[in-house]
């Protein structure tokens, strides 16, 4: 074979080569426009899942108040303005022996019902949270239901306090109200404790209870029967912010519910 045959041989090889390493670059290529494509997909529905569960914790926050509101009103306040109204009808200009003591029962009863109505009005924006902070909003909630019920209530704070980033603190206080709801409606409990741990690492809440438990075996993620609709909820809004959601349970020991949130 003369030298121009091998040169010939040796082009179409190299040319051969050649088109198959930029077909191979083509191809690379393509697919790594196909998975960036796809990962911004993703991460654009992530945040419009996340901005959509922002917004219904905001609504079902609200919606919780406005239940919570109506019972106070008829059973609390206007409780306290029925007395303050029964006794400005019992006094007497002609006995002033017990007009003092009269009027100073009635502007305590309307104090008291002014002070509750201020309270209520503020837990009817979200926006107490973002002023006042996860760890106060979740002490004044608790210390409303105290004084409402018959539970016990205690809340610990371990750690030097910080804020959280203000949508973190949201859907946790969320998850906060998803947990005490299920304590009130499920738990026949009697005393509530609450507990806040700021660590450099992380941030852990837990809401424990003393009622009557379950098995949490049956509840965990994966397993045949299906959590029930509040511990759902908790679960999947702790995985929104990538907190990790522990639950757990003994019958008649009580429900502890942690989230575990890492700090960045």
């Amino acid at each position: 074979m003369d030298s121009l045959s091998q040169q010939i041989i040796i082009i179409i090889v190299s040319s051969v080569f050649l088109l198959l390493v930029a077909g191979c670059i083509i191809v690379l290529v393509f697919v790594y426009q196909k998975r960036q494509i796809a990962s911004i997909k993703e991460k654009e529905q992530l945040k419009a899942d996340f901005e959509k569960q922002i917004l219904e914790s905001k609504l079902e926050m609200q919606e919780q108040t406005f239940k919570y509101v109506s019972q106070e009103i008829h059973d609390n306040i206007g409780q306290m303005l029925s007395l303050a109204k029964l006794t400005l009808n019992t006094m007497n200009p002609d006995e002033p022996s017990g007009l003092q003591h009269k009027i100073t029962n009635t502007k305590n009863l309307v104090g008291k019902a002014v002070e509750d109505l201020r309270d209520l009005s503020q837990n009817l924006n979200t926006d107490h949270i973002t002023d006042r902070g996860l760890q106060v909003s979740i002490a004044h909630a608790l210390k409303v239901l105290e004084n409402a019920s018959q539970y016990t209530i205690s809340i610990h704070a371990d750690g030097e306090a910080y804020r959280l980033p203000q949508q973190q603190e949201l859907i946790l206080f969320r998850i906060f109200q998803e947990a005490l709801q299920n304590i009130l409606k499920h738990a026949r409990s009697s005393a509530i404790s609450v507990t806040l741990s700021y660590g450099p690492a992380q941030f852990v809440l837990r809401i424990a209870d003393d009622g009557q438990g379950f098995d949490a075996s049956l509840f965990k993620p994966g397993a045949a029967t299906s959590a029930g609709i509040g511990l759902r909820n908790i679960r999947h809004r702790a995985k929104l912010i990538a907190a990790d959601c522990v639950v757990e349970s003994q019958p008649g020991k009580g429900t502890t519910v942690i989230i575990c949130l890492p700090i960045q």
